[in-house]
Formats: structure tokens, C-alpha cells, sequence
């Protein structure tokens, strides 16, 4: 059903946002001061109103929300899309338990939007490979999904 809007995130969006998964993230560029779409797969809801991504820590992405923090988070859910607009800040700059130089950002949501257009349904959701060494990719995943349920 289109143009549904919500202050949080609903239950089928929060579950879907327990795992890692293929989203878009629009922040405004730094330079430009135009938008800026990234796809990100490191996303989790701490709660209904909070969501954690993670990035490497020299991503163009913190530069966009150091200077401005206003975010789109695109997710392909529950038959629908949804943009899901706040306030981004930076929650940690080098994330604890993970190899990698990644930073921890935090989303404060403030408004959910369907914004599927009328009369249409999303009968498959994006998938996507891993194109590196998939045990090394696998462990790294695992180690950054535990360091944001941690957080």
C-alpha cells in the first residue's frame, strides 16, 4: 500500500534489519553539496528508532555526514520499498572486535515512507555475492554484525 508514512520503523522492517542486507544510503555530498547514493550491506536496528551502519572509516559516507547529517536509508522489505529519512552522527570512528578500519554510524529515524508506486508489489528482493574469498567474507560479516549488537 503506498504512501504509508510512520515515525519508526514497523515490525517488518525492524526484523528485516536484524541481518545484513543489500540497502542504499543517500547522504549530501560534502563537495558538491548534490546527493550522494552509496549501497551499503553492514545495517542493523538497535531499536525502532535507531539503526547502525558500518563503513571503512575514510568512506566518503562519514565525510558526508560530518558535514551534512541528513540521511536517506532505501530498503526493498516486505513487498514494498521503503525510505527511511533522520539524522546520521558518527557513534565510533574504529569499530572494537573487527579487523578492519570501520566506523560505526548511527541513524535517528524520523520518518518511514512507502514509497512504492500505486498498484505494484515487489515479488523479488536484490541479491547479491560476495565476489572475494567467502569463508573470509563470512567471518568478517559475523564480526561486524557482533560488534554492532554490542554497541
Amino acid at each position: 500500500m503506498a504512501n504509508q508514512v510512520e515515525p519508526k520503523l514497523i515490525k517488518p522492517l525492524y526484523d528485516e534489519l536484524q541481518k545484513e542486507r543489500f540497502v542504499t544510503l543517500a547522504t549530501v555530498d560534502h563537495e558538491t553539496g548534490g546527493p550522494n547514493v552509496s549501497a551499503i550491506s553492514w545495517v542493523l536496528a538497535k531499536d525502532e528508532e535507531t539503526i547502525y551502519f558500518a563503513v571503512d572509516n575514510r568512506s566518503r559516507i562519514v565525510q558526508n555526514i560530518d558535514s551534512n547529517n541528513k540521511v536517506v536509508l532505501n530498503i526493498i522489505a516486505n513487498e514494498s520499498t521503503y525510505s527511511i529519512s533522520g539524522e546520521a552522527s558518527v557513534k565510533s570512528e574504529k569499530m572494537e572486535g573487527v579487523p578492519l578500519k570501520l566506523a560505526l554510524l548511527e541513524i535517528s529515524v524520523k520518518e518511514v515512507r512507502d514509497v512504492m508506486f500505486y498498484g505494484s508489489k515487489i515479488t523479488a528482493e536484490p541479491q547479491y555475492d560476495k565476489t572475494y574469498d567467502k569463508d573470509a567474507a563470512a567471518r568478517l560479516d559475523k564480526q561486524v554484525m557482533e560488534a554492532m549488537k554490542k554497541a
